[in-house]
């Protein structure tokens, strides 16, 4: 896959069919998508190219929005590569871009530098300042300009739409489960094992501490069953997202027990795949107490069927 980042002096001519929009969790719903992409590429020997954007285009247009994301940059592109798309276009939100009305959008970028032929765009995307380009543009400017154009409809789980908001909202409530199955794969937190306090080997339960990407969205706060990938090796891990109240802490900390481990990994990088939820974040009235539910934890994520 090739990553175009900018494209102010992008002079490839080849025919493309071309989706568009920010693709945040490359979810069931865009996978949908890219893979009409994919036919239609296959049918008319076109190129597979994405336009996406980085940072958020909310970030722009008010920086002191704090959303957080279902995927880094880098998980984002990992996922579209996973997708066999061949080009993917990097766009930043510039001034300048976000200016462009959207019939200057589709002339000056998608058919004269882009040389898109066939463009296919979700259910309710629109584009361009003021939200002015849609379906209905599109098809509008579609035989003057000489590109083909089509909407996918909703794809559904269950009665309701699957989008990035929903999964957010789903992670932001705990349920993994609707998360992940609206993803299509396992929800994921990858970062550097950083110092934390040490606490948890002084109760038999020592943890790696997650250094996390601070535009990345954490799950609520609560314990997890994980998958753990460290130095290419799967194990089975307990994952806690919160303050450690138990022991009065501040700070929102990641940490993961991985079981049937005793390696140093400070330094390491590390990911862990979130299958299922275990309890909220809970303050305890004595470290007994805590290590009672940390057991039962344990014998829960040692049972789970990964």
């Amino acid at each position: 896959m090739k990553i175009v980042r900018e494209f102010e002096n992008y002079t490839e001519n080849s025919p493309k069919v071309l989706s568009l929009g920010m693709f945040d969790g490359v979810h069931l719903g865009h996978l949908s998508i890219i893979n009409l992409l994919k036919k239609i590429a296959q049918e008319k020997q076109f190129e597979t190219a994405l336009l996406t954007f980085w940072p958020h285009p909310r970030k722009v247009f008010n920086p002191n929005d704090d959303i957080k994301l279902l995927n880094t940059l880098d998980e984002k592109l990992d996922l579209l590569e996973k997708a066999h798309l061949d080009v993917v276009f990097l766009k930043s939100f510039d001034e300048n871009f976000r200016n462009l009305t959207g019939e200057e959008f589709v002339r000056q970028i998608l058919i004269e530098k882009l040389n898109v032929k066939h463009i296919v765009i979700g259910h309710d995307h629109v584009f361009g300042k003021n939200k002015s380009g849609n379906f209905e543009l599109l098809q509008k400017l579609s035989k003057e300009l000489n590109f083909e154009v089509e909407q996918l409809k909703a794809v559904k789980d269950g009665d309701s739409n699957i989008s990035s908001t929903k999964i957010r909202n789903c992670l932001s409530d705990g349920n993994i489960i609707g998360a992940n199955k609206m993803l299509g794969y396992h929800y994921s937190v990858s970062g550097k094992i950083i110092d934390g306090k040490k606490l948890g080997r002084t109760i038999g339960y020592p943890t790696a501490n997650i250094e996390v990407d601070e535009l990345k969205l954490l799950p609520k706060k609560g314990a997890y069953i994980v998958e753990v990938y460290v130095k290419n090796k799967f194990y089975k891990g307990m994952l806690s997202i919160g303050t450690n109240p138990t022991v009065n802490g501040e700070k929102l900390t990641v940490e993961v027990y991985i079981l049937d481990f005793n390696e140093d990994i400070y330094g390491e990088e590390i990911t862990v795949k979130f299958r299922d939820f275990l309890h909220e974040e809970i303050k305890f009235e004595s470290l007994e107490k805590l290590i009672e539910r940390l057991d039962e934890d344990k014998k829960l994520t040692e049972n789970f069927e990964f």
